[in-house]
């Protein structure tokens, strides 16, 4: 790894400029995992810029305009409009490095250097934050037929990486975890009894906190069905969630038709996630599918025991250490495990102890270093005329 700063990035040259590209920056995983990298990025050896496409979901603009980066809407107006737009910008001459992290704009973007001339072209960077087979099958499709124009791609799990369609691709994948802001998330830690009491919750009970959007694969009637069965059985568990999305009419009603009030709160959107966590005792998650969840990351950063289900990136960062994993659509196995973290504070200790270990390798700090040595490389290569498409970044 190269330090920002250090061989590859003297301070007399100007700084690499690089334009990451995202769907949209509403309140998601991989956008926030964005702000909190744009916070730790060498500024004077690294330039960022930011575009989106889909003009409804910018709620993140204004945090990732704090942190100095600014950031263009290209959707709006006529259907497909954001296409030359995206054009025009990668062939202004700005930008040494593209990076991509939506499949559909990844996609459209290897096309789009390509019809620039060489002498302007920006080098396309890649990260898959799901498994291909989550993507629409046009989106799959296309990326399909695209990832090989890639300069380098990152996955941020192993089966993020396996998901996709060729073995070449496979071969030269570097599988690189993005991080969270550690500190901010420690920092919060002294905010527990104050969030407690402001929730009406008791000294004796045990708080389980989920942070999910309400989208399918989040799996919110499972992870209701799961607190209803850990209520009926006389377990003083209070159950906080925190979300926002298209199924939030969906999950109300449910909550509504089981019963479960005051036990289970649906807290909607907040922006002080970390300090929610630090009231938790336990972090639950029902998902069927992820790439590397940033609310996992956050919670083992946090030091609070992790029970979710075993699917995509969740299975590399939670273990008998830090946590329990159940099969995905077992909300009776999801229940179990909740009910007997809850009954044994003894293990909770240990398994808190474990997430805080475990949460060190999640700074930010650490893994934009991994970033910013990546997007020399690449950049070096093109300068030096010898791409190594085969082998894979470390």
């Amino acid at each position: 790894m190269v330090a920002a700063g250090g061989a590859g990035a003297r301070r007399d040259e100007r700084p690499l400029r690089v334009l990451w590209l995202v769907k949209g920056l509403g309140i998601g995983g991989a956008e926030r995992l964005l702000v909190a990298a744009a916070g730790a990025h060498d500024r004077a050896a690294f330039a960022i810029e930011a575009a989106y496409v889909v003009p409804a979901k910018a709620q993140l603009v204004g945090d990732l305009e704090a942190k100095g980066v600014a950031v263009t809407c290209l959707g709006g107006g006529r259907r497909g409009a954001w296409v030359p737009r995206l054009r025009a910008l990668v062939a202004s001459g700005r930008f040494d490095v593209v990076h991509a992290h939506s499949p559909l704009v990844a996609g459209v973007a290897r096309l789009a250097t390509r019809t620039v001339p060489l002498r302007r072209r920006p080098l396309v960077v890649t990260t898959e934050h799901n498994g291909w087979s989550t993507f629409a099958l046009p989106t799959r499709l296309l990326n399909a037929v695209t990832v090989a124009l890639d300069d380098a791609t990152i996955a941020v799990s192993e089966e993020s990486r396996a998901s996709m369609w060729w073995p070449r691709t496979r071969r030269r994948t570097a599988v690189v975890s993005h991080g969270i802001d550690l500190a901010e998330v420690r920092a919060a830690a002294r905010h527990g009894g104050a969030v407690r009491r402001e929730l009406g919750i008791g000294d004796d009970e045990v708080v389980a906190v989920t942070v999910a959007n309400y989208r399918e694969q989040k799996a919110w009637p499972d992870l209701l069905a799961a607190a209803r069965t850990v209520i009926d059985r006389g377990i003083p568990v209070r159950f906080v969630t925190v979300g926002q999305g298209p199924l939030e009419a969906e999950i109300t009603a449910l909550h509504g038709r089981l019963g479960l009030g005051e036990r289970v709160l649906l807290l909607g959107r907040r922006d002080d996630v970390p300090r929610i966590l630090a009231a938790a005792d336990l972090f639950v998650l029902a998902s069927t599918y992820e790439g590397k969840p940033l609310a996992v990351m956050e919670a083992l950063g946090a030091g609070v025991p992790v029970v979710a289900t075993a699917v995509g990136g969740t299975i590399e960062a939670v273990d008998s250490a830090n946590g329990v994993l159940v099969p995905p659509n077992r909300p009776d196995l999801l229940a179990d495990a909740v009910a007997r973290l809850a009954t044994d504070p003894v293990e909770r200790a240990r398994l808190a102890a474990g997430a805080a270990a475990s949460g060190d390798t999640y700074d930010v700090s650490v893994t934009v270093r991994v970033a910013e040595d990546l997007y020399r490389r690449v950049v070096a290569g093109r300068r030096v005329g010898r791409p190594e498409p085969d082998a894979p970044v470390k």
